[in-house]
């Protein structure tokens, strides 16, 4: 896991909304390819939903790796 990666899943957690990739670059300071990129491997790992096409939020397994209870490589 990248500290984008963190940087990602508590932008998610701490908004509670369903974001895009462009709505999480411009709160994160990442690009929003690589915001795509990554949100990919987060979706691989079950760590976030697509909850429709360029949509995201986080998932109970994403909550729990930010709480220190789940360890993931990526």
């Amino acid at each position: 896991m990248t500290q984008a990666d963190d940087r990602i899943l508590e932008t998610l957690s701490d908004s509670g909304l369903i974001l895009s990739p462009r709505v999480l670059a411009v709160n994160t300071d990442y690009s929003r390819h690589y915001l795509s990129t990554q949100l990919g491997k987060l979706r691989d790992a079950e760590l976030v939903d697509r909850v429709d096409e360029g949509l995201y939020r986080i998932t109970d397994h994403g909550r729990a790796y930010l709480a220190g209870e789940l360890d993931t490589e990526i």
